[in-house]
């Protein structure tokens, strides 16, 4: 069945705010401080535990809230999405123990289950209800843009801000969230084709997608961009925290991180504002691997040295993720059913965060239960990621081109079991 085919205005206008949603999703206030906030009040081994708790939670939950929006439709999940992380911010603002703090991580997972997949699906088929599919790749850099420029402003403002107060920084992601909400409120729900009623057929339309070469291939390598995205998200403070203490500035930790954070996420819009030019250059292929490569290069970085290069190595985090997010999105998109469009998404984000939730567990239990994590925990446990990601790399690689990552291929179709 299809939904009512709303006008062309109230398509462009979706386009118009979608950034700005992303830009208010991205407003998270903690991002720098909230390691070393659970650290202060737990304990290491339980603030890298209580990020795999959110990671769980999103596991959980991931699938079946893709389902719901490919069911209910993108604006009421999207709604639910801020919601979601208003409330969990507020939670943790609160809570003074392990349980709430869990409590607290698991409603904000719940949110960012809630918007994978649809966020994306959202633009899509705002674009192709527009008529516009082929700016998908331009308009998916503009949204990472509008999203990059709200980390970097919210992880300056956090780090100065929990000088004062780490609770501070949650009250206002909480309020960052409503805002979100609100702009959800004010789309227009775009027109997306429901072919598959039973979970039967649904689960034959996933299978038709991933039967498909290139989504197989594009699923390994997003799977493990999430897990190398994420690390120095982890790790990155407590590094930055014992490199600090090693001169004196202990104290200051809460304000460097943020700043590191801030200047990582305005480096990353540098890098997204000539992605589309070096990907038109080298071809998409290429593009992803360098991506990729780059990760596992900074990761080194962070295991071999704690020196302040090792510092100035974490401002390149965010750059992979802007030189092929966008593409990503963009190559798979087009091949998707509408039907299935949130939920592929959703299944390929919760595979990524599977998988390093259960690695985050296991480095969790060979972390030291001290005060403040020591580099030696830190090196050890990097070491085997970089080894990891040298084969991950190398297999993608070699089968790329197998695989057509830069072939075009033709946009699923109506009854079409692509």
């Amino acid at each position: 069945m299809t939904s009512n085919a709303p006008s062309e205005r109230a398509m462009a206008r979706n386009i118009r705010l979608y950034p700005w949603f992303k830009f208010a999703q991205s407003l998270l206030f903690w991002q720098a401080v909230w390691f070393l906030y659970f650290q202060q009040t737990l304990s290491p081994a339980a603030a890298i535990a209580m990020y795999a708790v959110y990671d769980v939670s999103v596991t959980v939950l991931e699938v079946p809230l893709g389902l719901l929006s490919d069911k209910i439709g993108r604006k009421r999940t999207l709604i639910a999405a801020g919601l979601s992380g208003a409330a969990g911010s507020m939670l943790i603002a609160l809570g003074d123990s392990f349980l709430i703090f869990a409590l607290g991580q698991a409603v904000i997972g719940a949110g960012a289950a809630f918007a994978s997949g649809t966020d994306s699906a959202t633009l899509y088929e705002s674009l192709a209800a527009a008529g516009r599919e082929d700016e998908v790749e331009a308009e998916e850099t503009r949204a990472l843009q509008h999203s990059l420029w709200g980390f970097a402003i919210s992880a300056a403002v956090g780090g100065a801000v929990a000088l004062w107060s780490f609770e501070a920084t949650f009250w206002a992601a909480a309020v960052a969230m409503l805002v979100s909400a609100m702009i959800a409120m004010s789309l227009t729900e775009p027109p997306h084709r429901m072919e598959s009623d039973t979970p039967t057929e649904t689960r034959a339309a996933l299978r038709a997608a991933l039967s498909q070469p290139v989504l197989r291939w594009i699923f390994v390598l997003a799977v493990a961009m999430y897990g190398f995205s994420h690390l120095p998200f982890v790790f990155g403070q407590p590094f930055i925290a014992a490199a600090l203490s090693e001169v004196g500035l202990s104290a200051e930790a809460t304000l460097v991180s943020g700043g590191v954070s801030a200047v990582m996420m305005g480096l990353s819009v540098v890098a997204s504002l000539f992605a589309l030019r070096l990907r038109g250059r080298i071809g998409l292929t290429r593009m992803l691997l360098l991506a990729f490569g780059m990760q596992i290069g900074l990761i080194l970085v962070l295991t071999i040295t704690q020196s302040w290069l090792a510092i100035a190595v974490l401002f390149l985090r965010i750059v992979p993720d802007a030189l092929s997010q966008p593409f990503k999105m963009g190559r798979i998109q087009p091949l998707l059913r509408d039907e299935v469009r949130a939920t592929y998404v959703s299944m390929q984000s919760l595979a990524g965060k599977l998988a390093f939730s259960i690695s985050l567990l296991i480095a969790a239990g060979s972390a030291s239960d001290v005060a403040e994590m020591p580099h030696a925990d830190i090196q050890m446990i990097l070491g085997w990621y970089v080894a990891a990601g040298l084969v991950i790399w190398t297999g993608l690689a070699l089968t790329a081109r197998r695989a057509g990552v830069d072939v075009k291929s033709q946009p699923a179709v109506s009854g079409a079991g692509s």
